[in-house]
C-alpha cells in the first residue's frame, strides 16, 4: 500500500495501517512535516466528545488521545500538554453570542465554560482588563511541537515496518489491468495494490492524475513570531471574533470554502490563534486567504494579526516581530473533510480537507481511516465525511 503525502495524516495513517499488519510506503516529496503539519501553531483538542459523539468529537478529543499516547506510551518528546484554550470576547455582541454559544455547547454535552475577565486574568494574567468575558475549553485542549510531532508519527510508523520515502515526488498515477496503482515518482516507479492520497493542500492535483475532481482548495494561513521570552502565555489564545463574525452570509463565495478571514483581496473579519513554545517563542496566526499556492507573507496582515493580538495581551505590544512564515491549508469547498473511499476504484482512499485543524485532528483521521480499510467498512462516524458526496469521476 503506498500514501502519498508525508504531514500528520500521512504519517500517522502509516502508522496505523502498520500496526494492523499492513505493508505501507509513504511517498513525500519533499521532508516530512515540509509544509502545514510542521507550520501550524501547534494548537489541540475540541469542546469534547458531545452526547452523542459527532465526527468532530471523534476527530478532535480523539486525537488528542494519540497526541498523549505517542508521548507517554511509545516515548516521543512532542511537547504535548493539556494547556486549556481562553477565547477572549472583545464586544457586548460577542459576548451575547459566546453566552448562547456555550450554552448551547454544554446542553450538547460539550466541556466550555463562559467566565468573567478577573476569573480568567486569575489563569492568564497577561489578558486585558478591557476584555468583556472568555470562553474557556480545559480538558480536551492542548498543543504540542507540529514538527517533532509529525516526524514522531513518522518514526513510530517505521518501528512498525513503513517504510518512508522522502524526496519523491509523483508526477503520474496510472492503473493496471489487475486495478493496481502504477505511480511514477522522481526515484522511480512505484506498484501498489492500494492507495491512500494524503497530501494536504495538493489532494486535487494527485486526484486529478487520475480523473478525480476533489473540491479540495489551499489557504494560505501566515504566522509570526517574537524571538524567546520568559513564560508569559500559558493557555492556547483565540477569540471569538471570527466566530461571530462567520454566521453572516456574506462569508459565502461560490469557489471559496468557509470561515476565511478574506473573501478575495476583501477583508471580512480577523481570526486569531497562538501559544508561547517551550522554548519561549510566541507564535500568532490566522487569516485565511485563498490565493491558490502563494505561500508568500502578507505584512499588511501579519500586523492586523498583531495588533489584534496586543488588544488581547497587551504585552504583546512591546515585542517585535522576529520572524513571519506562511503554509497551505487543505479546505473542502463544503467545510466537511473528506476520509474514506473514492468513487470508481477499488483501493483508493483520501485523508484530506482537514481545513486549519489538520494537526490537531489528522491522527484521529488517519486511524478512522486505517481502521475502515483494515475492516473493509468505514466507522458510522464517518458518514459525513464520505468523499462520494461530491467526488465525481471524469
Amino acid at each position: 500500500m503506498a500514501i502519498i503525502g508525508g504531514g500528520i495524516t500521512g504519517c500517522a495513517t502509516a502508522l496505523y495501517l502498520s500496526i494492523l499488519g499492513h505493508q505501507v510506503t509513504v511517498l513525500e516529496r519533499n521532508d516530512i512535516a515540509a509544509q502545514a503539519s510542521g507550520l501550524n501553531m501547534g494548537g489541540l483538542g475540541g469542546s469534547g466528545w458531545g452526547k452523542p459523539p459527532d465526527l468532530q468529537g471523534y476527530l478532535t478529543v480523539g486525537s488528542v488521545a494519540l497526541f498523549a499516547e505517542l508521548q507517554n506510551d511509545r516515548g516521543h518528546d512532542i511537547e504535548f500538554r493539556l494547556s486549556g484554550t481562553v477565547q477572549a470576547i472583545q464586544t457586548e455582541a460577542e459576548f451575547d453570542f459566546a453566552r448562547d454559544h456555550v450554552l448551547s455547547a454544554r446542553a450538547a454535552g460539550h466541556d466550555l465554560e463562559l467566565i468573567t475577565t478577573r476569573e480568567a486574568r486569575t489563569i492568564e494574567p497577561g489578558l486585558s482588563p478591557a476584555l468583556h468575558g472568555v470562553v474557556f475549553g480545559g480538558p480536551n485542549r492542548g498543543q504540542a511541537n507540529p514538527m517533532k510531532t509529525t516526524r514522531a508519527f513518522a518514526q513510530a510508523a517505521q518501528n512498525e515496518g513503513a517504510q518512508i520515502s522522502k524526496d519523491c515526488n509523483v508526477s503520474a498515477i496510472e492503473t493496471d489491468t489487475a486495478g493496481a496503482f502504477r505511480i511514477t515518482t522522481s526515484t522511480g516507479r512505484v506498484l501498489a495494490e492500494s492507495l491512500v492520497i494524503a497530501a494536504g493542500a495538493w489532494c486535487r492535483e494527485i486526484a486529478a492524475m487520475l480523473n478525480l475532481d476533489i473540491p479540495i482548495v489551499p489557504v494560505r494561513g501566515q504566522m509570526w513570531a517574537t524571538q524567546p521570552a520568559p513564560p508569559r502565555i500559558f493557555h492556547t489564545i483565540a477569540a471569538t471574533e471570527s466566530p461571530f463574525a462567520w454566521r453572516r452570509e456574506e462569508f459565502a463565495g461560490p469557489d471559496e470554502p468557509p470561515n476565511q478571514t478574506h473573501l478575495g483581496e476583501r477583508r471580512l473579519t480577523r481570526h486569531i490563534y497562538g501559544r508561547q513554545t517551550m522554548e519561549g517563542e510566541i507564535i500568532f496566526g490566522g487569516d485565511r486567504q485563498t490565493l491558490g499556492f502563494d505561500q508568500t507573507p502578507d505584512p499588511e496582515g501579519i500586523t492586523s494579526n498583531k495588533v489584534h493580538a496586543g488588544e488581547i495581551l497587551p504585552f504583546l505590544d512591546d515585542l517585535a516581530v522576529h520572524r513571519t512564515w506562511a503554509g497551505l491549508m487543505p479546505f473542502s469547498l463544503d467545510g466537511d473533510p473528506f476520509i474514506g473511499a473514492l468513487p470508481g476504484y477499488e483501493n483508493l482512499y483520501i485523508v484530506g480537507g482537514l481545513a486549519s485543524s489538520g494537526f490537531g485532528r489528522g491522527p484521529m483521521a488517519a486511524k478512522l481511516l486505517a481502521e475502515s480499510i483494515h475492516n473493509g467498512y468505514p466507522a458510522a462516524c464517518l458518514l459525513e465525511a464520505d468523499p462520494a458526496r461530491c467526488v465525481v469521476k471524469s
